[in-house]
């Protein structure tokens, strides 16, 4: 099957490359993809696919149904967004949203999406219902959630669900998975810290230093890792912005700061631990030193946690694609990924592909100016996808 699979979809890829390009040069925020929801339900129905727009606002549903018996159904799924950050690859297909761009591959995975949508529909001797799910908002506004709530699920029955990613720090063609954990929950606190004020040259012992505290807290942070975390579990604790009192004030100490940051764990012990001991720091810190503090700790995504039965379906999937050298087993991630609420809503698996193309075999990584995905990987990831129809349901894909 699969190598008439990358055969044939090689043959399209100046078609699909074109798509992907296009769908870089017009970058779309999360929950406003507007223009990309568009091009891909034209693209669906142009192919006679059974098509459902506007799933949590513009998320869009493509179904496919095999021409043997059968009543499973699974999900492939792609996203759709990109970016607040300015290009600076100077592609002649570079964005022309100004300040935003696809920096993440979502172009790509889209349209490797939209290639399998284009064979599976030509193809259709298989036993089941494929459901492509293209969606909006992955990027930290909330498009897995506006789908899930907007009944994806209930209106299209998925017995499991499966995402793809590129990975332009692996070589060009390896796939990467992991059983269990395999991305991180990513969060958000925010901690403020109260005091007086004061002036800072006449009079700071009459102040309460809020400066102090955050200091304090700031260095305490990381005992949270080395000393409540146990040694064999995982965890991150960062500090992304300080902010009080003003540069051109120097001699004045702030009554107020705040100190946002991240924090990201693999399992529900340690994501509840984190919380806890960033309140209890905070607070403790503060009363040491006559402060008051408020420590918010807001949930993001949970950890993505791929189901080992699914799992193995990816990996067959894609052994059948490459050597099997080049299907690795990578090690835990701690970047995100709000397809683990669906891997919640269903069992699933959620593979990456290598897309490096560097002399060391990488390229430059997702979320910078540098970014751009690489086209030459659509046929392997279009075949990967049709891969995981045969695994699930029959060779009716070849």
């Amino acid at each position: 099957m699969n190598p008439t699979v990358i055969e044939g979809v090689t043959a399209w890829l100046p078609e699909l490359a074109a798509i992907r390009q296009d769908i870089h040069a017009h970058p779309e925020l999360g929950m406003e993809e507007a223009r990309t929801s568009a091009l891909v339900a034209k693209e669906l129905r142009a192919l006679g696919i059974e098509v459902t727009e506007g799933v949590g606002k513009f998320g869009v549903v493509g179904t496919i149904k095999g021409t043997r018996p059968g009543q499973r159904a699974i999900g492939l799924r792609a996203d759709m967004d990109a970016l607040q950050i300015s290009e600076q690859t100077g592609k002649p297909y570079a964005s022309t949203n100004t300040g935003v761009m696809h920096a993440c591959g979502h172009d790509g995975h889209t349209t490797m999406l939209l290639g399998a949508a284009r064979w599976l529909a030509q193809h259709r001797d298989f036993a089941g219902t494929v459901h492509l799910i293209f969606q909006p908002a992955e990027e930290g506004r909330g498009g897995a959630k506006a789908m899930i709530e907007d009944g994806l699920f209930d209106r299209f029955p998925c017995d499991a669900v499966y995402g793809l990613h590129n990975a332009p720090t692996i070589p060009q063609g390896v796939f990467g998975i992991r059983t269990g954990p395999a991305l991180a929950a990513s969060d958000r606190f925010i901690v403020t810290f109260k005091g007086t004020g004061g002036h800072g040259g006449s009079s700071p012992h009459l102040a309460t230093d809020v400066t102090v505290v955050q200091a304090h807290f700031v260095l305490a942070l990381q005992t949270i890792i080395g000393r409540n975390v146990p040694a064999i579990e995982a965890a991150v604790l960062s500090v992304g912005s300080i902010q009080g009192g003003s540069p051109v004030s120097p001699n004045v100490m702030p009554s107020e700061i705040t100190i946002t940051g991240t924090a990201r764990s693999y399992t529900p012990a340690v994501r509840d631990l984190l919380e806890k001991r960033i309140g209890e720091l905070a607070h403790g810190l503060a009363a040491s030193h006559g402060c008051t503090a408020e420590a918010i700790y807001r949930r993001g995504v949970p950890a993505l946690v791929n189901h080992e039965e699914q799992t193995e379906v990816a990996r067959a999937a894609a052994r059948r694609l490459v050597e099997g050298s080049a299907v690795t087993v990578i090690p835990p991630v701690t970047g995100a990924e709000d397809f683990a609420l669906m891997l919640e809503a269903r069992p699933g698996a959620f593979m990456f592909l290598g897309a490096g193309t560097g002399p060391d075999g990488t390229s430059a990584e997702v979320h910078t100016p540098l970014y751009d995905f690489n086209d030459q990987i659509i046929p392997l990831g279009v075949a990967y996808w049709v891969g995981v129809v045969e695994q699930e349901m029959g060779s009716g894909a070849a």
